[in-house]
């Protein structure tokens, strides 16, 4: 940013000149062993398709009905172009400064803390196997509501019968792995074809994609009678709704939709060209996950307050309810709703293999840098924890439905030790190392912040806010299931 220019929320470095061939000299000048992203839009595609992800589609709309709408949208947005924003950049200059993968990142920061890289990769290695099998889970309901499913479609279907279709689907032995099966194989395959002529080539694919049905879904939703209350319900905010968990709602929701804590991000960074700014990027990446996460809202808040009989009770369905079960009976009631149906899966389809292929590269990244592994060998590796783990997590709700703790089948306490536990505790850690164990200055230099007012609000945010927002998701998670 020109220092006469006034400064946007995130400017907090300059915008540099398109990428060059001295990109890739520089590169081996460093000693980078992996092959970049070619372009900052192909960067930006891929961090923000592995942003937009589920988190998007099931979480973000279900929170927003429950925590009165659009006072919980106001609280996301504030959050995401504060704590959100820093804690991105952090994360992408990690990877791009020390140019590795996570255990490498790490280790090159402070040696002391190599440890620590392989706490944050079994975040991916935990999470990729049951988000594969969700992933599944959308590929068979493509194919049903495309072959017009009695159960999802026609005048005796009811959200009854969906919650059958989905009970039968799931309880079965073989159905739901041989779907996981597709899924994974999808998602590994793009990830062999490497970072530029795979995750790049399929992102700038996709994305475009996604957005264009996302944003025909949308009108399509919101031209039908009875869209404008759950709109309302959406944008208008009511100030008696705001409290504590409304902020720690919206305040966990963006700590998953941004894909921090992953592994993602500093894996991303560590392919990106030295000439493109990180905070103009990571701006965009906060644009995009930020504006899906709305226009998801917009789809599915205003079509169950058009067409379901209890839309409050409806729209605050979390996860798998309100995806797999609210939602085709709602589509049901559309004009056009096989179609529409087919389209909004296809859509989830999509969101979830961009997120997929994300956290696969983040182990492949590692496995290659530190085992020497070619590529594709690394890929099979992967792919073969993914078949372990994800089949435990299929067969869960079926041969292995007696495995609980509480009432958390396989599935979800896969998905609550990631999301509740490891990823705030992962968040927590990196802020406290890079905040007063690496010099902050150092990374503060490769994202380019230049004023002393950003450096010392960055500072801030990375040494205290973020750590004590991190440590206050960890800990309501662990108290709600108390």
């Amino acid at each position: 940013m020109k220092e006469d220019q006034t400064p946007l929320i995130g400017d907090f470095a300059e915008d540099v000149a398109p990428v060059s061939e001295a990109d890739n000299e520089e590169e081996q000048s460093e000693g980078k062993k992996h092959t970049g992203f070619s372009s900052k839009i192909g960067f930006v595609l891929a961090a923000a398709g592995s942003a937009v992800g589920l988190g998007n589609l099931w979480r973000f709309p279900y929170l927003a009905a429950k925590y009165g709408g659009g006072i919980f949208l106001l609280c996301y947005i504030a959050l995401a172009v504060t704590f959100g924003f820093c804690l991105l950049v952090l994360e992408i200059a990690i990877g791009r400064k020390t140019g590795k993968g996570v255990i490498g990142a790490f280790a090159s920061l402070n040696k002391k803390f190599k440890w620590f890289g392989f706490i944050c990769l079994a975040v991916p290695i935990i999470i990729v196997p049951y988000y594969s099998v969700i992933g599944g889970w959308v590929v068979r309901y493509i194919v049903a509501f495309l072959e017009g499913n009695s159960l999802l479609l026609g005048s005796g279907a009811t959200v009854e019968t969906s919650g059958e279709f989905f009970g039968l689907f799931t309880a079965n032995a073989w159905q739901p792995i041989v779907f996981f099966l597709i899924f994974a194989a999808l998602t590994v395959l793009v990830v062999i074809f490497g970072v530029q002529k795979g995750i790049e080539r399929i992102s700038k694919i996709l994305m475009p994609l996604l957005a264009a049905l996302a944003l025909f879904l949308m009108i399509y939703v919101l031209c039908q009678p009875g869209a404008a209350e759950g709109v309302k319900k959406l944008f208008v905010p009511d100030f008696k709704d705001f409290g504590y968990d409304t902020l720690l709602a919206a305040l966990g929701q963006l700590f998953y939709s941004m894909s921090l804590a992953m592994c993602i991000m500093i894996t991303y960074g560590s392919y990106m060209k030295k000439s493109a700014s990180i905070s103009k990027s990571a701006r965009q990446i906060s644009i995009c996950d930020t504006c899906f996460a709305i226009v998801a809202a917009l789809i599915i808040i205003p079509s169950i307050f058009a067409f379901s009989a209890d839309p409050e009770t409806a729209a605050a369905q979390s996860g798998p309810s309100l995806m797999f079960i609210q939602l085709p009976a709602v589509f049901n009631k559309i004009p056009g709703g096989r179609w529409i149906g087919a389209i909004f899966f296809i859509l989830v389809f999509f969101a979830a293999l961009t997120s997929s292929i994300s956290l696969v590269e983040a182990i492949v990244a590692v496995l290659r840098e530190n085992c020497h592994l070619k590529r594709w060998v690394a890929c099979l590796i992967v792919l073969g924890i993914m078949l372990v783990l994800g089949s435990l997590s299929s067969l869960g709700f079926g041969p292995l439905n007696m495995i609980k703790i509480g009432d958390k089948d396989i599935l979800t306490i896969f998905d609550y030790l990631s999301n509740s536990i490891l990823m705030p505790l992962v968040a927590i850690v990196t802020c406290i190392i890079a905040g007063f164990f690496v010099d902050t200055n150092s990374i503060m230099d490769e994202i380019g912040m230049k004023k002393n007012g950003y450096r010392m609000y960055f500072k801030i945010m990375i040494r205290y806010i973020a750590p004590v927002c991190m440590a206050a998701i960890l800990i309501s998670g662990i108290f709600l299931t108390l």
